[in-house]
């Protein structure tokens, strides 16, 4: 049996939505950030960062996003979420690692500057060089959508639920989404699956009201 720990509009979208399109059975657990449910002593015994996702298969743990939405993909092929040809499998893999990599902690500059210096007196220039720095990757997002259907191409990879988190967390800082055509076409295709729909009516997503 798998069971996913996951924060409600945190990052573990990506692999609450993968799991899903698999059409496996599984449970959720939703670890209560706000109540720092993730730093408690039981959880850290799961997933020893204090972080979301985790996955836990049987008596195995799997963390982070990009190494669980790889093991569901390559665990359940008939839900066709990893292309199967070699080099379009290693930009599917470098799609990924730059979402993870490059445009999650963009955004953590805006939202968590405490993270980067103690210093109150820098967290808004933090904040500020953040919310720049994302809104350039979410352009980006929006510059390889453009004529494709997918953020790898024609087919559907884990690489969509990843790029969908983003676009979640644009509206928190308020930047401009519709400005963003090719981007917000895509969350509008992304809407239209029932696994992708069934995961943010769960998590109470505000992309659904967008």
């Amino acid at each position: 049996m798998m069971r996913l720990y996951y924060g409600a509009g945190a990052c573990s979208l990506a692999s609450h939505i993968t799991l899903e399109e698999t059409g496996a059975p599984y449970e959720t657990h939703a670890v209560k950030m706000a109540q720092r449910e993730h730093k408690s002593p039981e959880y850290l015994k799961i997933h020893p960062h204090g972080k979301v996702p985790a996955l836990m298969v049987d008596d195995d743990v799997i963390i982070e996003n990009v190494a669980i939405q790889y093991y569901l993909a390559q665990r359940f092929p008939d839900a066709q979420l990893a292309p199967r040809d070699a080099m379009a499998q290693a930009r599917w893999i470098g799609t990924n690692a730059w979402l993870s990599n490059t445009v999650h902690p963009s955004f953590g500059r805006w939202n968590r500057p405490a993270n980067f210096t103690t210093d109150e007196g820098a967290h808004a220039e933090i904040k500020s060089q953040g919310k720049q720095a994302f809104w350039e990757n979410l352009q980006e997002i929006d510059r390889r959508l453009d004529g494709q259907q997918w953020m790898t191409g024609a087919q559907y990879t884990t690489s969509d639920p990843y790029a969908l988190v983003f676009y979640g967390w644009g509206l928190r800082p308020e930047l401009p989404m519709k400005e963003l055509k090719n981007f917000t076409a895509f969350k509008d295709r992304m809407l239209k699956r029932p696994a992708v729909r069934k995961v943010l009516e769960r998590e109470q997503s505000p992309i659904l009201a967008y």
